[in-house]
């Protein structure tokens, strides 16, 4: 089992197969993305040994990130690899909701088991406004057609003073009837987003204590779970959740790494830079990447240090897919 010197356990993976983003969102790529290197993701053959190693230390759950994952078109391919690898028992992805209403079933029959999608407001206009994109519709039908299949749906927004702030009534009113998790981001500081930042970051704590008093119940985490503090409440379809990474003890919890779409390890979204570990993929064998990363474990630190204004290596989240 992957454990820290702190004793957390890491059951979870989240895997970015490419920083491309096709979406433009005011928080993170507020130019769209560029690049003037060239890009060598991680290959499905080194992707499979990748896997392999994390699920013989004993992670059980990998979400597939971009940037946008399902720019890459051998997405369900990869899908199929993580599902198929004996240990992995959940398999779910993290998209912008582009390609969602076209190809959510092809990622369903690969073997993915739930999903979550951005979604920042649910007003067309302003949902065009802070991504660039008119597809609210479409993304929209996409999760009807998720639940259809059974699927898990979480829906992610990040809470912005400027923007979406005043929309959780609607978010509210949207989750009575939809079963979905609606869950609300605190805005993180990265490396060239700090004017935009110190505008918009609204913390969650206020609405958590309006959620208790209103009759939510929290919801006990799973060992897989992510960073989210999850309420249900008897009248609601859904369940809301928040993610507040400025929070007391955020990191305790922390049961999740990060490998880059090219081949890094991320030991924390914020670390100061990323650890290679393609070497190892090159082989035929996962035994050379499970001693790596049981020795680069040994480094990771008990904070993110975002509370001082650390922000390490991030430039924007679509380098790791948050």
């Amino acid at each position: 089992m992957l454990e820290d010197k702190y004793g957390r356990r890491f059951h979870y993976l989240r895997l970015s197969i490419t920083d491309v983003c096709n979406f433009s969102c005011d928080y993170c790529l507020p130019d769209g993305y560029a690049c003037d290197t060239k890009r060598d993701f991680l290959s499905v053959e080194e992707i499979r040994v990748l896997v392999a190693g994390f699920a013989k230390l004993g992670t059980s759950k990998v979400r597939v990130t971009g940037g946008e994952p399902a720019l890459r078109r051998d997405l369900a391919e990869i899908i199929g690899i993580c599902a198929q690898t004996k240990g992995i028992e959940h398999v779910t992805m993290t998209t912008n909701g582009y390609k969602l209403e076209s190809d959510i079933e092809t990622w369903v029959a690969a073997g993915l088991s739930s999903i979550n999608v951005s979604i920042d407001s649910l007003d067309p206009k302003m949902f065009a406004a802070i991504t660039g994109h008119d597809k609210l519709d479409s993304i929209l039908r996409g999760i009807d057609k998720a639940l259809a299949l059974g699927i898990d749906v979480k829906v992610n927004a990040v809470l912005l003073k400027q923007y979406n702030q005043f929309e959780l009534t609607q978010f509210f009113n949207w989750i009575k009837y939809t079963p979905v998790s609606m869950r609300l981001i605190e805005l993180m500081q990265t490396g060239d987003n700090l004017n935009f930042f110190h505008k918009n970051h609204v913390s969650g704590m206020p609405i958590k204590e309006q959620l208790i008093k209103d009759g939510w119940t929290q919801k006990i985490r799973s060992k897989t779970a992510g960073p989210a503090q999850e309420f249900f409440h008897p009248d609601y379809l859904g369940r809301f959740g928040l993610i507040m990474p400025y929070s007391k003890d955020f990191c305790a919890s922390c049961n999740r790494l990060r490998i880059s779409a090219t081949g890094k390890l991320h030991l924390c979204l914020f670390a100061e830079q990323g650890l290679d570990i393609r070497p190892s993929l090159a082989e035929q064998s996962s035994d050379k990447l499970v001693a790596q990363l049981t020795q680069l474990l040994s480094d990771k630190e008990a904070t993110h240090w975002l509370q001082d204004g650390y922000t390490g290596a991030t430039t924007h989240l679509a380098m790791l897919g948050g």
